[in-house]
């Protein structure tokens, strides 16, 4: 291996690394304040870019059908559960949440949205659509079973990414789609040659983890968020609603997968199941983490984008093998030095 092919190895490894570390901050995010391993956080990714693509090609989306019919079983269940409440604010709230915003983006989806529209308003509106989807999933998935031990939230997650995967052949096809990305001309740097898109790519990551950290950091909304994730107990003891804080946290996970989607469209090909393998990706580099630690997490994105690219030169038949036999170092490493303490044994 030549200093060339290392230099393009490594910036397509960080390319890589930089939607892993989205991917990675977002299941850490639905983890700690929900306990949800979140495993349709890939799927969200494969129908974003699936769900552009289908605007290029001038037909309405599916996700529009999701997300109507996902929005009135949430809001059928929201209104059952505020009526024997008689929580008459919580049915405002609803008609909202479940009823307004996903109806005007179904609209603006199916009406506003021309084969021949820019494409950043075509990126707005998949954006939109995977964005309301997210929490109308907690709603209808998680919110009921909330108090669930972690195994059964997880089994809940598996069998929503399965259904989401048989919901993804039906309205999409089982064609593999390539979005457009970051076109222009390749420039030098410290006599590397570097590609729009790895750029693009790295930028605008770099841009949406500065815009979570500013929400996390500086708005109401994010402090209570960060709250529930560091003491979900102590946050409701002071007021701050478990099931908002559940809510808020998927719509931030929806539109980090949608982002997401729309920067590793152009980068390869992704069909209605490609959203697996990319959660799972982004799941190592999460476990670096711990599930608990934001810098830990983007440095084991890092660490996972970067071993996927050098695999791929070396050995590309056993990839993403190499890249999950990642886990089985750190969780040993995480073994020895936190050694699980039994109930009454040191």
């Amino acid at each position: 291996m030549t200093a060339d092919v290392a230099a393009i190895l490594l910036q397509d490894g960080i390319a890589n690394g930089a939607i892993y570390i989205l991917l990675a901050t977002a299941l850490v995010l639905v983890f700690t304040v929900t306990r949800v391993i979140f495993v349709p956080q890939g799927d969200l990714v494969a129908f974003t870019a699936l769900t552009l693509s289908a605007f290029d090609t001038g037909v309405m989306p599916g996700t529009v059908w999701i997300l109507l019919f996902g929005a009135a079983i949430a809001f059928a269940l929201e209104m059952l559960d505020a009526s024997a409440r008689r929580d008459r604010a919580r049915v405002a709230r609803s008609i909202v949440q479940f009823g307004i915003v996903p109806l005007a983006v179904a609209l603006v989806a199916a009406v506003l949205v021309p084969k021949d529209a820019p494409l950043l308003w075509k990126m707005a509106v998949t954006c939109a659509l995977i964005t309301c989807i997210s929490p109308v999933i907690y709603r209808i998935v998680f919110q009921p079973i909330a108090s669930a031990s972690p195994l059964v939230l997880l089994i809940a997650a598996i069998a929503t990414h399965l259904g989401l995967n048989s919901i993804g052949l039906h309205v999409f096809g089982a064609e593999g789609v390539r979005t457009q990305g970051f076109s222009g001309p390749p420039f030098s740097v410290a006599g590397q040659i570097v590609s729009q898109q790895v750029v693009g790519v790295i930028g605008s990551s770099v841009v949406l983890v500065l815009v979570l950290y500013v929400f996390f950091h500086r708005s109401l909304r994010g402090r209570a968020l960060l709250a529930a994730a560091y003491n979900r107990r102590g946050a409701e003891i002071v007021g701050i609603s478990a099931v908002s804080a559940g809510r808020t946290a998927f719509i931030v996970a929806g539109f980090v997968g949608a982002a997401s989607g729309l920067l590793v469209g152009p980068m390869t090909t992704l069909y209605y199941d490609s959203g697996f393998i990319l959660g799972l990706k982004g799941f190592v580099g999460a476990i670096v983490g711990g599930l608990a630690i934001y810098p830990l997490a983007a440095a084991g994105a890092l660490l996972v984008g970067t071993v996927e690219a050098f695999a791929s030169f070396w050995a590309s038949a056993y990839r993403d093998i190499i890249v999950f036999m990642l886990i089985i170092p750190i969780l040993f490493w995480r073994s020895v030095v936190n050694p699980h303490v039994e109930d009454g044994i040191e």
